[in-house]
């Protein structure tokens, strides 16, 4: 499979369930959300602003996709709503390693700069490091309409927090 196949695999809507555990202290939290993930050109206003503030050229190869989500968490928890950009850009046109970038409406949050692989097993790996945080998601499709995440995230002041999802495509891409 190529990164472009595995991205158009994963447009659509969804709905996905999550389990987390921070370590140190130890907490676990539980959320359910609507997912839709949709495809950007490479002329949409968001992706060229974000390669733009990592000096990405208009003429590179880059592939984006948007992720909306909806979230109901854990009972007497705010809910949650919010969106993600993700800007995957190959090292090559037929590689499966590259570098992201990936934005966020949450927090005004620091865009995020890191590497993915795209393995023989067909799953794909990101990898991003702040001086901060380490956080590594791998993501892979056990069916076309079921999708599997874990993420980890290791912060430098000593704890961990990881999360599983499962997510059942409720409607493929429009």
């Amino acid at each position: 499979m190529q990164i472009q196949e595995f991205l158009n695999l994963s447009l659509g809507k969804w709905f996905s369930q999550r389990t987390s555990y921070l370590i140190n202290p130890d907490k676990a939290e539980n959320s359910k959300s609507e997912i839709t993930i949709s495809e950007l050109n490479s002329e949409h206003p968001e992706l060229v602003t974000l390669c733009q503030e990592h000096q990405i050229q208009p003429q590179q190869f880059y592939l984006g996709i948007k992720s909306v989500w909806d979230n109901s968490v854990d009972w007497g928890k705010p809910k949650a709503q919010g969106y993600s950009l993700l800007v995957v850009i190959p090292d090559s046109e037929e590689s499966n390693t590259g570098k992201i970038l990936q934005s966020t409406n949450i927090n005004q949050q620091d865009s995020l700069t890191g590497s993915y692989l795209l393995g023989s097993d067909d799953a794909l790996t990101l990898k991003v490091e702040k001086p901060e945080l380490k956080i590594t998601e791998r993501l892979w499709f056990p069916s076309e309409n079921l999708r599997m995440r874990t993420c980890l995230i290791q912060s430098n002041q000593g704890w961990s927090k990881t999360s599983f999802y499962s997510e059942i495509r409720k409607l493929a891409k429009a």
